[in-house]
């Protein structure tokens, strides 16, 4: 089942049961293609309108990211659960001798290891979109710049979330497997706050003129 196909009721519900998936990786993806949808949004109203001209230049930027991302989201989604059902089915395997108990292993930590991958690249999506959040909430149409303020709110839980999901896989791996995002980790989640920080302020600094 493709998460992408169902109804956001659909979606809701299979959220609410008590399967494993859909969880919280694939609902941090979820949040990331709102957030991208909302940021292309606010880009589009920008774009073409000689009152905003100002901010047409933050507004391709922000459109150029949230196209890369749009699409991309959805697929995160749907991989975090089928990864999760992957590590599942290798804690199913046979371990009736030590061959297979190795084998066994192996596919564990492997399967767990992309398990880790797939919400570090929602991770790395959410800072990207981010990133140019901050100029289209100062420069983008005015009119809209709520709806920057929650795309920002919905691309940090994105994140966040998703940073949850890599480090509770990374932490049944051992210290030599995910190397790089076990260093990356720490300073993306402070960086992550910082930046929503300073939206929530250029949004609210806005709203306020």
């Amino acid at each position: 089942m493709n998460w992408m196909d169902l109804t956001l009721r659909e979606f809701q519900d299979a959220l609410a049961s008590s399967d494993p998936t859909p969880g919280g990786g694939t609902a941090a993806a979820v949040a990331l293609g709102q957030a991208t949808a909302l940021t292309r949004m606010v880009a589009e109203l920008t774009l073409g309108k000689d009152k905003w001209q100002e901010g047409w230049n933050s507004a391709e930027k922000a459109l150029a990211i949230a196209e890369k991302t749009y699409a991309r989201s959805g697929e995160l989604a749907q991989l975090d659960s089928e990864a999760f059902d992957e590590v599942m089915a290798s804690f199913r395997l046979p371990k009736s001798s030590d061959d297979e108990v190795q084998v066994r292993r192996n596919s564990i930590r492997q399967a767990t290891l992309k398990a880790s991958e797939i919400p570090y690249e929602t991770v790395v999506l959410g800072m990207e979109l981010l990133a140019c959040q901050e100029a289209l909430a100062v420069h983008g149409n005015a009119n809209a710049v709520s709806d920057v303020g929650v795309a920002a709110l919905l691309a940090s839980a994105a994140v966040k979330g998703a940073l949850f999901n890599v480090e509770i896989n990374l932490q049944s791996l051992p210290v030599e497997m995910g190397t790089e995002m076990r260093t990356q980790v720490p300073g993306i989640r402070m960086e992550c706050s910082e930046v929503s920080r300073k939206i929530m302020h250029a949004v609210h600094e806005r709203m306020s003129q």
